[in-house]
C-alpha cells in the first residue's frame, strides 16, 4: 500500500503532530469526501505500507522529526514557486527560508527523495513569461545539486479558484508561446542536473524536452524499495495523470497555505471550521468524532511488493 499525504491538505506543514501520533497509533481514519459518514480505517504499520509521498509547500515542522520514520520508505513532493504573497499568503520567504530548508532536506534524505514542485504555473501581468524565466533561471541555479527532477504544471481553472484567477489578470497562453517557454525552462532545468516533468498535462511537451509526470512514482518507489511494486494506474485521478494508486489520507478545506489558486479549500469560512475541529489525537484529521450514523470500514491492506530487483538494496536513511 502507498500512501499520499497529501492531495489534498499541507500534512507536513501543519498536522505532522497530527501525522507522527498517528504512526505511533498503528492506523488513523478518513473521510470520504464524497458520502462523509463513510469512514476508513487506515493501518500504518510498516508491513504493509510500502512508501509515503509527501506533497507540500513546507516540510520545516517534520524535519526534526524524521527518525521517527526510520522504518518507512517515503518521499517529498516539494512545492516551490516564484509567487509572492498575494498569490501564497501564508508561505515564509522563498529565498530566506524555504531555498534553505530544500537544501537540507535534501541533504539529509538524498536528492532523489526530495522532488521539486515548480507548480501551478500560471500567467498575469504580473507574473509574465519573463518574470517565470527569471524566477526559475534563478531557482533551479540555487537547487542544482539538490534534486533529480522538477515537476511543472499549468493552472486549471475550478469553480473554487476561477473568481481569484480572474481578479488576478489570468490568461492562457496562446500554443507557440507555450511550446517556447517549455523548451527554455526545460533547457534550464537539464542546465542543472534536473529531469523536466509534466503532471497531468494534455499537451505533448515531449518535443520541448518535458517527459510526462508520474507524482506517486511505480519507478522511484522501486529504486527506494528495492522491490517491483505490483500496481496499476490510479483511477481515481485525470486520465493525463501516471500515478499508481495510492490510498489518500488527507482532508479537503483543512490547507492554511491560503493559496489563492488553490482546488482544494472550498472557501476561507469552510477552513475555519474545519480547523477548529483538529485534535491532533484524533484518529480523523479536523472531523468530527465518529457518530451514530458513520460507518467505519476497515481497509484491507496490503503490501503491494513483488520480488526483489537486480543488485543490492539501496539502504534507507536510518539503516545501517
Amino acid at each position: 500500500m502507498i500512501l499520499s499525504a497529501s492531495r489534498r491538505t499541507d500534512i507536513p506543514a501543519f498536522y505532522s503532530e497530527w501525522f507522527f501520533h498517528r504512526i505511533k497509533e498503528g492506523y488513523l481514519d478518513v473521510r470520504n469526501p464524497m458520502n462523509p459518514h463513510q469512514i476508513s480505517r487506515i493501518e500504518l504499520s510498516p508491513r504493509v505500507v510500502d512508501c509515503i509521498v509527501f506533497w507540500t509547500k513546507n516540510p520545516g515542522p517534520m524535519l526534526d522529526r524524521l527518525e521517527e520514520l526510520r522504518d518507512y520508505t517515503y518521499y517529498f513532493q516539494f512545492t516551490l514557486t516564484g509567487y509572492g504573497r498575494d498569490m501564497e499568503p501564508n508561505l515564509p520567504d522563498k529565498e530566506k527560508v524555504m531555498i534553505p530548508l530544500f537544501r537540507e532536506l535534501a541533504s539529509r534524505l538524498g536528492k532523489e527523495r526530495v522532488i521539486w514542485r515548480y507548480d501551478p504555473i500560471l500567467f498575469s501581468p504580473k507574473y509574465s513569461i519573463d518574470a517565470h524565466l527569471k524566477i526559475f533561471e534563478k531557482y533551479s541555479r540555487l537547487l542544482c545539486g539538490c534534486t533529480e527532477k522538477c515537476v511543472i504544471s499549468f493552472l486549471d481553472l475550478y469553480a473554487k479558484n476561477k473568481r481569484s484567477m480572474e481578479a488576478a489578470g489570468y490568461r492562457d497562453l496562446r500554443s507557440e508561446e507555450l511550446q517556447l517557454f517549455a523548451e527554455q525552462i526545460a533547457g534550464m532545468a537539464r542546465a542543472n542536473g534536473m529531469v523536466m516533468a509534466a503532471c497531468s498535462e494534455e499537451i505533448d511537451l515531449k518535443a520541448c524536452g518535458i517527459v510526462p509526470n508520474r507524482c506517486v512514482d511505480q519507478e522511484l518507489i522501486e529504486r527506494l524499495t528495492g522491490y517491483r511494486i505490483k500496481a496499476g494506474k490510479d483511477k481515481g485521478q485525470r486520465p493525463a495523470c501516471g500515478c499508481i494508486e495510492s490510498v489518500e489520507i488527507g482532508a479537503y478545506d483543512t490547507c492554511r497555505n491560503g493559496c489563492k489558486y488553490c482546488y482544494a479549500n472550498l472557501n476561507p469560512a469552510a477552513v475555519r471550521y474545519h480547523l477548529n475541529l483538529y485534535d491532533p489525537r484524533s484518529p480523523l484529521l479536523c472531523s468530527e468524532p465518529v457518530g451514530p450514523r458513520d460507518k467505519v470500514t476497515r481497509r484491507k491492506a496490503v503490501s503491494l511488493k513483488g520480488e526483489p530487483l537486480n543488485g543490492p538494496r539501496q539502504m534507507s536513511l536510518f539503516e545501517s
